[in-house]
């Protein structure tokens, strides 16, 4: 969601609506008591005072005990603060207690992905996990968010190729394909492709304008995940030959042999 208006902005951050009237309507007058601010934005006393107490509590107004309450809104680049702070906080927090919950062994099942949050979020995670191998096929718009990803990829000897679509320099290994221009203008959005050790795959087509995921699936199929190796490498391998490139490794999936290989090839795969 994009707000438009400071309230929309601060029911972004988990106010309510008559939090953020109020802390809206502080800012503009100044400091008032909780009678006036009840007056200005047209909600009953009893709720406004509740809320003022709330908001007090997150740090968003602070007040002067006199003999009449009067109500001041915190400015806001320290109250943006104050709130990434918390967050951070709390989001540490809850990493920990969710590292004691261990994920299940992979289902080889298809999952939709509906945001293009959630595409890079997952392209990222994915890249961070990667142990040996890592292909990708990305249009230029998410080829700029997660080129720093896949540098770290690199870095950590995780072999890393891919396809994009532009003549600019990559700082990690890619082909720009022959026909980039006219593939761009045809194709009906951002394309994101991650494959990573043969173990599980992402697919999503973002809308021209990156608001929207058309489509977007990832899986920890390992049979899947080879098979999208398999034709991403190849389309990889023409690209670098059409331009008389030397690739830094052999992607094919069997000169590669990504873990996901094994796996899929081994007799106990099917039982």
């Amino acid at each position: 969601m994009t707000a438009t208006t400071p309230v929309a902005a601060l029911l972004d951050l988990g106010f309510t609506d008559i939090e953020a009237r109020i802390f809206c309507e502080l800012t503009r007058l100044g400091p008032a008591t909780g009678y006036r601010l009840s007056k200005a934005i047209g909600k009953a006393s009893a709720n406004t005072y509740q809320a003022l107490e709330t908001l007090a509590q997150k740090g968003a107004v602070i007040v002067d005990e006199g003999e009449t309450r009067i109500w001041r809104a915190a400015p806001a680049a320290e109250l943006i603060a104050a709130l990434g702070a918390r967050f951070q906080q709390r989001s540490q927090s809850a990493l920990a207690a969710l590292a004691d919950l261990k994920p299940p062994a992979a289902e080889a099942r298809l999952y939709a992905v509906k945001t293009p949050d959630q595409v890079i979020s997952r392209a990222r995670a994915m890249i961070e996990a990667a142990q040996e191998i890592l292909l990708f096929d990305l249009f230029p718009e998410p080829y700029v968010a997660l080129e720093p990803d896949l540098v770290r990829c690199g870095a950590r000897g995780v072999r890393v190729v891919g396809q994009v679509y532009g003549d600019g320099p990559t700082r990690v290994p890619a082909v720009s394909q022959p026909v980039a221009e006219t593939q761009l203008a045809a194709w009906p959005g951002r394309q994101v492709t991650i494959i990573a050790d043969g173990r599980e795959h992402l697919t999503a087509l973002l809308s021209r304008d990156g608001q929207r995921c058309r489509h977007g699936v990832w899986s920890d199929s390992v049979y899947l995940a080879c098979l999208y190796h398999s034709g991403l490498a190849a389309e990889i391998v023409l690209g670098a030959q059409a331009r008389g490139l030397t690739l830094p490794f052999d992607p094919s999936l069997f000169g590669s042999r990504p873990p996901g290989l094994d796996a899929l090839t081994d007799p106990a795969f099917g039982d």
